[in-house]
């Protein structure tokens, strides 16, 4: 099969999906019966939260700042030697 033909067919493939795919559409609130719909009763009803977490005070830029202690100094247990090439002549000299 030529390149361009598969270009071409992989094209319809994907129009085919895109034009044939099902689109979702959401419900009404008032048929759903769902946020701003009115009860069957029809009355108004609602909650009131009198402690909200969010209105909580100690947010403010004059308030007291949590610090947390850094973490540990990590060091490795493997140490370059520092040493290693005057030792490295020692033992040559000697041969």
């Amino acid at each position: 099969m030529k390149r361009s033909n598969r270009w071409v067919l992989g094209g319809l493939v994907a129009a085919t999906f895109v034009l044939l795919s099902a689109q979702s559409f959401a419900q009404d609130a008032a048929a759903a019966g769902g946020a701003g719909a009115k009860p069957e009763g029809g009355g108004d009803y609602g909650y009131k939260f009198e402690d909200d977490p969010l209105s909580a005070g100690g947010f403010g830029p004059s308030d007291a700042t949590i610090r947390v202690r850094p973490g540990p100094v990590r060091t490795t247990l493997i140490r370059p030697r520092t040493s290693f090439v005057p030792e490295m002549l020692k033992s040559v000299e000697n041969i």
